[in-house]
């Protein structure tokens, strides 16, 4: 076991909740195999400003990874953002460089690496996405931007953060933006022309596991579905996906992605990805 001292790196991760995030367990096994003088703590945090208070006052404290909810909140207290994570709107990662904080994203590479890795080819196709929250801000932005997809449609609860990410992606990119809020008919309507569902909610997610946002008998052949929710490894959508034929990706592959480019930012050598992914997958298959 590693020895902690006062000159070793803290890391975290922040949200609410994050009981069951595997963040410390895969980061922690990589500053070990590197022989990096690291920890990695998981912090539950509904104060964002006093988190970020106290990140100020430690100096070693030199790496936050941000979940739900917190995305687009601890923007407000970050002293530098990237052009590109500026206009996203959301962050997941906060870097302590000397006497500044730096915040910047890596859900929105994380995931487009999952799908190309996974050969699912998104130019000309239709999506929709489930959710417009800091991670669905971050997917959204990065596709609009870096493929050329046929339309995007997004669908949530919440009428204003809808707007105002419709908003951004028409202002932000050249990508065709439709949205709505989530109903039976809303969903069953865009599922009609679907190629690519991508869940941004966290629904389905552990201790929720039974739940699902989309109804079994919408799914089409040929339809691609993405979950983002890596607890558990397969959600009830992605179960139901597979059981339809369809091709499905979990969200592991982006959790271990986005995870990969964070310890790079916070320790400044390339990440052991397999050791990364054999630690995600015994945790989630034990």
């Amino acid at each position: 076991m590693r020895s902690i001292s006062n000159s070793t790196q803290v890391c975290a991760v922040i949200g609410n909740p994050v009981s069951h995030s595997l963040s410390p367990a895969i980061h922690n096994a990589a500053f070990e195999f590197l022989d990096l003088d690291f920890i990695y703590v998981a912090c539950p945090v509904e104060d964002v400003k006093g988190a970020i208070a106290g990140m100020r006052a430690i100096k070693n404290f030199r790496g936050m990874s941000v979940t739900i909810p917190h995305k687009i909140e601890v923007m407000k207290y970050m002293d530098e953002i990237a052009t590109v994570d500026r206009n996203i709107g959301s962050i997941n990662t906060v870097l302590h460089e000397q006497d500044r904080l730096v915040g910047l994203g890596t859900d929105g590479t994380g995931a487009l690496k999952a799908l190309i890795d996974s050969g699912v080819a998104i130019d000309g196709k239709n999506i929709l996405m489930l959710g417009a929250g800091g991670a669905a801000r971050a997917i959204s932005f990065t596709l609009a931007q870096k493929t050329n997809l046929g339309e995007l449609s997004i669908l949530d609860i919440d009428k204003a953060i809808l707007q105002q990410l419709k908003t951004d992606l028409e202002t932000g990119t050249d990508a065709v933006i439709k949205s709505g809020l989530i109903s039976e008919d809303a969903l069953a309507a865009e599922m009609e022309k679907a190629d690519l569902i991508i869940n941004c909610t966290p629904v389905g997610m552990h201790p929720n596991i039974d739940a699902s946002l989309i109804s079994p008998e919408l799914f089409r052949p040929e339809q691609v579905v993405f979950d983002i929710v890596y607890t558990p490894l397969e959600t009830k959508l992605l179960t139901e996906a597979k059981s339809r034929g369809l091709k499905v990706i979990p969200g592991v592959e982006m959790f271990i992605n986005q995870a990969a480019l964070q310890f790079k930012h916070f320790t400044g050598v390339n990440a052991p990805v397999e050791v990364m992914r054999r630690v995600v997958m015994e945790h989630l298959q034990s």
